[in-house]
């Protein structure tokens, strides 16, 4: 019953999800995990796979009208080349059986697969053009990402796409001296996080914040930190 009564609510929430969906402009002010946006795209009967910028340019597709769901965010993504050399560009790239084969044969193995630090490189470039990312930096980087301890390296180094936001706000908010008050600063700055993100708000820190949460902080600290 209690699995029942969960996917129930699930559900419900779905729902109520849906119903925001008519406002598309409030719905992209609000943040969302790529695990919410994957399940509205399910309920529309959309595909669920791609980054959250790709999820995004789906819905936002879908949700005016568009015939067409481009899976890119500019027109340098929406362009991919079916020739590849080691000097094409990774923004018209895409991970098909084409470059599956080609690099199967650059490496002369059977069955190549793709890794997901090759996947994290392709999203880089994609979102910057101007660093000029090109088929042989994918390759470079798979040769160089072959061991877990090198793989682990590279992943530190690479910032996860649910958790850009926080941790640019995690750090503006350090970098306040006015936080200095809160005994226990990253659990208070949890806390204004999950107010922030579920507002139509910039999805980054202020004072101003700060002052308009003050009293409810001090609560949070007194009761829930501290009982």
């Amino acid at each position: 019953m209690a699995a029942l009564d969960g996917y129930c609510q699930h559900n419900d929430w779905l729902m109520e999800r849906q119903k925001d969906l008519d406002d598309v402009k409030t719905f992209f002010q609000h943040y969302h995990y790529k695990t919410e946006l994957v399940d509205i795209c399910r309920q529309r009967h959309l595909p669920t796979h791609g980054t959250k910028a790709e999820l995004c340019a789906r819905l936002l597709a879908s949700m005016t009208g568009q015939s067409e769901c481009k899976t890119g965010s500019s027109p340098q993504q929406q362009h991919v080349t079916t020739k590849i050399t080691l000097e094409t560009p990774l923004t018209a790239f895409a991970f098909t059986e084409t470059a599956r084969s080609f690099f199967a044969a650059y490496f002369d193995v059977q069955h190549f697969h793709f890794t997901k630090t090759m996947a994290i490189l392709r999203r880089q470039a994609r979102s910057n053009p101007s660093l000029g990312l090109t088929v042989a930096d994918l390759i470079e980087v798979y040769k160089n990402t072959q061991s877990k301890s090198s793989r682990d390296a590279f992943l530190a180094r690479t910032t996860d796409e649910q958790s850009y936001e926080w941790n640019h706000f995690v750090h503006d908010f350090f970098k306040d001296p006015s936080t200095k008050q809160y005994q226990q600063r990253l659990k208070v700055a949890a806390v204004l996080w999950q107010i922030v993100k579920r507002s139509a708000k910039p999805k980054c820190y202020s004072p101003e914040l700060l002052i308009a949460h003050h009293q409810d902080l001090v609560a949070f600290e007194h009761h829930g930190l501290r009982g």
